[in-house]
């Protein structure tokens, strides 16, 4: 017995319910392509708002100064650790930390200032490129700062206008200066929107009398393929003396969401496709009790219960694989469209964050191998269990009982 052949008859002889069972599978593997793709968009979203825009993939610290950020904590001799990261691989950036009150006209507010290595941060981040009014710091403007949003409103700045910085330097005299705002940024997190002050270095170190010595060394991997936690235990060898720390550590709860995003996807497929499972079986169990006298028939005459049982999933792997090359035809497009225009909340969630990570308001899809793949599998396994039931209903059919079957 040529099953295919037998099948491919059986699923054309009832085309109304076979296109009904197709296109309702056609249709959740479509949607569910676009969901996949928009959840991988939200958490590669997420977590680059949180590595490229902030902290990296790792960070170097002096023991004890993340508890206690203190001026005078510093790591010496920055300038050897940076070059042999460099040797092994990774590519990094000195950062120094500072806090102090900024003033413009009657507001004020306190701020955290950050003095940066220009060409080195734009290595390690991407916090150049998202300035939302003016533009990013240069070498020729040593006064001019770029302030998180918030703050800038919080001081009734804009683009152009002068602030006051008031702290205490490093030799413990008032450390003030009159600088100019070249730049605001867009939402990066709730601790840079509130309280960043992104400075130069150099106007760092003149303002708070810092000589030498920098807070914290960001780094990143020039190889991605290796692990991150191999990469630490490796640094942390290297630099005993000093606290290295990965972005998992840095920021727990946005690695815990990341790692719970394949759960959600299949968790969403799942109950999804549960939906679909119904109609599958309903349109199965139905084919299986028109053509009892048939299948009685065929058995009277020697085909066996597995063969029976074949048939009918032979039947519905045609119509399933119909289906997943639809939902691929048709899913694709979707998912590359609105990877190319997003989704636009801005009026919906501007200004919020989770975790301290700023959403982005253009919700993008992000069209991977996964978010492709993951919905199309399970199409499949879905409906070849939801046909298990009509298939074995077929396969124990008694043939006398079926040929007089009414």
């Amino acid at each position: 017995m040529n099953l295919i052949a037998l099948a491919a008859r059986n699923v054309n002889r009832n085309r109304h319910r076979s296109l009904v069972t197709i296109g309702a599978m056609t249709f959740a593997g479509m949607i569910m392509i676009l969901y996949a793709s928009l959840m991988e968009g939200l958490f590669l979203s997420t977590e680059r708002n949180a590595l490229a825009m902030n902290i990296g993939e790792l960070q170097i610290h002096v023991k004890g100064y993340r508890d206690d950020p203190d001026l005078y904590t510093k790591i010496e001799g920055s300038e050897k650790i940076i070059s042999k990261l460099a040797a092994n691989g990774m590519t990094a950036s000195p950062r120094l930390f500072g806090f102090a009150l900024a003033a413009a006209g009657i507001s004020s507010a306190g701020v955290q200032l950050r003095g940066i290595n220009l060409e080195l941060e734009s290595k390690v981040t991407r916090i150049h490129e998202h300035v939302y009014k003016g533009e990013w710091l240069n070498r020729v403007d040593m006064k001019g700062v770029v302030l998180g949003r918030k703050l800038a409103r919080t001081l009734s700045v804009n683009v152009g206008d002068e602030l006051v910085i008031v702290g205490q330097a490093a030799d413990g005299s008032m450390a003030n200066d009159l600088f100019q705002v070249k730049g605001i940024l867009k939402g990066v997190g709730e601790e840079i929107d509130r309280g960043g002050f992104y400075m130069l270095d150099t106007s760092f170190r003149e303002l708070m009398g810092l000589t030498n010595g920098i807070h914290e060394i960001v780094i990143v991997r020039d190889d991605k393929t290796v692990e991150i936690e191999q990469v630490t235990d490796k640094l942390s060898a290297i630099f005993p003396h000093y606290e290295v720390l990965n972005w998992r550590k840095l920021q727990p709860l946005i690695a815990e969401i990341l790692d719970l995003s394949d759960i959600n996807i299949y968790i969403m497929l799942f109950i999804t496709y549960i939906a679909v499972a119904m109609v599958v079986l309903n349109a199965m169990l139905m084919s299986v009790f028109e053509r009892i006298r048939e299948f009685g028939v065929m058995r009277a005459i020697g085909v066996g219960p597995w063969q029976l049982f074949s048939l009918i999933y032979t039947e519905t792997l045609i119509q399933v694989c119909i289906a997943v090359v639809l939902a691929f035809i048709f899913g694709l497009p979707l998912a590359w469209y609105f990877q190319l225009n997003g989704i636009d909340l801005t009026q919906f969630i501007s200004g919020m964050s989770f975790g301290g990570i700023a959403f982005d308001p253009i919700w993008r899809a992000e069209l991977t191998q996964r978010s492709v793949m993951a919905p199309l599998v399970t199409l499949v396994l879905i409906a070849l269990v939801a046909v298990l039931y009509p298939a074995i209903k077929a396969a124990v059919i008694q043939p006398v009982k079926a040929i007089h079957y009414r």
